[in-house]
């Protein structure tokens, strides 16, 4: 393991295990052609395989114009983040780092990171299951506005990407846990329902839910179900 690998596993590893039943969701807005971003992956690659988080790196389309265009990123992860910047009165920009859709910080930062993890305090609003294909969402407390629930399909493999042009130009850079496909399943109030889960384009991408307040609000309830 490299020296800079291993210190960022060691600080993320020391973080104590979260009081709640379900993973931490921690969404990294990032894009290969911001030279800004490489620590930012490798800070989310040394998070994404504890079991208390679920890591999310989304590629955005804003930076495609500086000479190489994000093999992974589309107008509906960029339009994720700007729903993300005016819920949280942040300045559009990469790498960042939005944990429970509460909490911004810059993702290259391992420190910022650390102490963002060590302060979230996840909400756990209702179970969320998959029943023989179909994503059942529990009955729980009502929101104070309907909630999107998002199926989240993710590529936990890690994908060298051989930059050729722009401010990374030369560079290979390691990604994880990349978002494949982001789809408004529909909406929870309160009461039980369920939904058909699409198939996912590929067996190895796993899949998660996330119920979440609407226009980039916080996250309700978030599962893994694979």
């Amino acid at each position: 393991m490299k020296p800079v690998i291993a210190a960022l596993a060691l600080m993320f590893g020391a973080a104590p295990a979260m009081a709640a039943d379900r993973p931490v969701v921690v969404e990294l807005f990032q894009s290969q052609g911001c030279s800004s971003c490489p620590p930012a992956n490798a800070n989310l690659n040394a998070i994404a395989g504890r079991p208390d988080v679920l890591a999310l790196s989304f590629g955005v389309t804003y930076w495609d114009q500086l000479g190489w265009k994000d093999t992974f990123a589309t107008k509906a992860y960029t339009d994720r983040q700007r729903a993300y910047a005016q819920a949280l009165d942040v300045q559009l920009g990469t790498p960042e780092m939005v944990i429970e859709g509460r909490d911004s910080v810059i993702g290259a930062d391992a420190r910022e990171v650390d102490a963002a993890l060590r302060r979230a305090r996840p909400a756990s609003e209702t179970r969320i299951a998959n029943a023989s294909g179909r994503i059942e969402i529990a009955a729980g407390r009502a929101p104070r506005r309907p909630a999107d629930v998002w199926l989240v399909r993710y590529d936990p493999r890690v994908q060298q990407v051989s930059i050729r042009r722009g401010e990374n130009g030369g560079k290979t850079l390691p990604h994880r846990d990349i978002v494949r496909q982001l789809t408004r399943l529909g909406g929870w109030s309160g009461a039980a329902v369920n939904f058909a889960a699409p198939p996912a384009s590929d067996s190895a991408y796993r899949t998660a839910v996330l119920v979440q307040a609407p226009n980039g609000g916080p996250i309700l309830a978030a599962a893994r179900l694979d």
